[in-house]
């Protein structure tokens, strides 16, 4: 039975997110880097470590990855876009055991039992078919491997969302809805369902823990009302509706008001709610 391909992923982080993300990669490294710290605590990657990172963007993590595992290991990053996958090559310059591949997770023919880990910060919500997305990583794996990953919780924990989508609402209107089982942000909110994917994918002993999370933004609230206004429910709601520049700048102005309660002496703090997932090969 044929897999089916994701190439609507591919064309979005590509074209579409692919640039936006690439302009903000300081601010997402430091706003996401919680997640990844979290991810990272639950593998137990150690010296001489297969990694298999898996949606490793402009790299953060599989650079962060390849200090644990050192030379004597290996990290190979996968994501399905190209331009991302530039940027991560020129991070991980000096890092010789650090490498990547554009391929489609769901689909690639990884080599089989290669690798003690696969991991992934915010980058398996998004296949179209995710038990057979699981169960072809898996292969990948050696027979005691393990996987780790980060998933957004629920979605009205995690205000980076829903404090966004409401101001531009307020100021925009409201695009169409779409269902959050799809494949998107919240796709794996429901550890349930996840967990259950797993096991379907021929994972064993699957677990996850709900945690707050505080994420870190870099720099000025003022910066970051401009980063969402570029990534998440605030561009998508300019997109669909096509919105004016006097709107932008209203919701620009919305989103530093909506956001200032975070915003402290050690800067902004914004709570999430994270699922933090793991599950053995064997």
């Amino acid at each position: 039975m044929s897999v089916p391909s994701n190439d609507d992923q591919k064309a979005f982080w590509s074209s579409a997110a692919g640039p936006k993300w690439l302009h903000f990669e300081t601010a997402l490294d430091h706003i996401f880097q919680p997640v990844l710290d979290g991810v990272i605590a639950r593998a137990g990657v150690q010296t001489g470590d297969c990694v298999l990172d898996i949606g490793c963007g402009t790299g953060a993590s599989a650079v962060q990855l390849g200090t644990l595992a050192a030379e004597s290991g290996c990290v190979l990053g996968a994501d399905i876009s190209g331009p991302l996958l530039e940027r991560a090559a020129v991070r991980a310059q000096g890092h010789d055991h650090v490498s990547f591949i554009e391929v489609d997770a769901q689909r690639h023919a990884f080599k089989k039992a290669t690798f003690d880990h696969l991991v992934s910060r915010f980058g398996v919500m998004f296949f179209d078919d995710p038990v057979a997305a699981f169960a072809n990583m898996a292969n990948a794996l050696k027979p005691d491997g393990r996987v780790t990953f980060g998933s957004w919780g629920q979605i009205q924990a995690n205000p980076f969302f829903t404090f966004a989508a409401q101001a531009a609402r307020n100021i925009i209107g409201a695009p169409p809805k779409i269902d959050p089982d799809l494949p998107g942000p919240f796709a794996f909110r429901d550890p349930k369902r996840v967990l259950d994917i797993l096991a379907q994918a021929g994972l064993q002993d699957g677990q996850c823990d709900t945690v707050e999370v505080m994420l870190t933004p870099h720099g000025s609230l003022a910066g970051f009302a401009d980063m969402v206004l570029s990534i998440g429910p605030a561009d998508a709601a300019i997109t669909h509706f096509d919105a004016a520049p006097d709107q932008i700048a209203a919701l620009r102005e919305m989103l530093q008001d909506t956001f200032a309660p975070f915003d402290g002496p050690e800067g902004l703090r914004i709570p999430a709610e994270i699922n933090f997932f793991s599950a053995g090969k064997t």
